[in-house]
């Protein structure tokens, strides 16, 4: 059945022209092992600095590519190993910082979570705020890279969803769609959150974003 409100019409476009979630731009085929959840754990820890996420993207890429797949072997890396990394990925104003943290943060998880997510979300119980607080005792991972971690595995983790942070809710108020996380979801089908939540990321981002959806918006 073809949707016919507005609200929906704009959700099709975002999806359809920018609904590509930054772990599949990170070349992470995201699935429910401990591999790809470390990845996209490293990929939100790089999102969250401030800097422009296709570095961060880029940086990520660069830091897989060279092997570093695991929190294994990001802590065997040697720290220049790291750094040369983050630079090939163009992530340069805090490469010798990260590197560092990127180090301490792969050994807590190897530690305290013997290398798999999947004990964090145990543990967490289905609660959002102690999955958050969790996310949070990881080194490089505060409020944001909590937010954007869980908002890229949300259709895989689906007790936490819908996810929607206060950055895709600035996505969502550009758009003129609504502001609350279930409307939100609402909106999608499920396995799309994460999706629709990186688009109305991309569109609190960047002005063009939510222009080139509205102009791709049926009439």
């Amino acid at each position: 059945m073809a949707r016919t409100t507005t609200r929906e019409r704009t959700v099709d476009a975002l999806l359809r022209t920018h609904g590509e979630t930054y772990a599949h731009e990170a070349g992470i085929r995201l699935r429910d092992t401990p591999q790809p959840l470390y990845q996209t754990l490293v990929l939100a820890a790089l999102l969250s600095a401030r800097i422009r996420a296709g570095v961060a993207v880029a940086a990520a890429r660069a830091l897989f590519g060279a092997g570093m797949r695991t929190p294994e072997r990001m802590e065997a890396a040697d720290w220049q190993q790291r750094v040369d990394a983050l630079g090939e990925g163009h992530y340069r104003r805090y490469d010798e910082s990260t590197a560092t943290t990127l180090g301490k943060s792969a050994r807590f998880v190897r530690e305290r979570h013997q290398g798999d997510l999947r004990r964090m979300r145990a543990e967490a119980d289905g609660d959002p705020r102690r999955m958050r607080a969790l996310l949070r005792e990881v080194p490089g991972i505060g409020p944001a890279g909590a937010d954007i971690f869980l908002r890229e595995v949300q259709d895989l983790w689906p007790e936490f969803a819908p996810y929607i942070d206060g950055k895709a809710v600035q996505g969502a108020e550009r758009l003129g769609l609504p502001k609350t996380s279930r409307t939100l979801g609402r909106l999608v089908p499920e396995g799309h959150r994460a999706e629709l939540a990186a688009g109305l990321v991309r569109a609190a981002l960047d002005k063009g974003v939510a222009e080139e959806v509205r102009e791709a918006v049926p009439a």
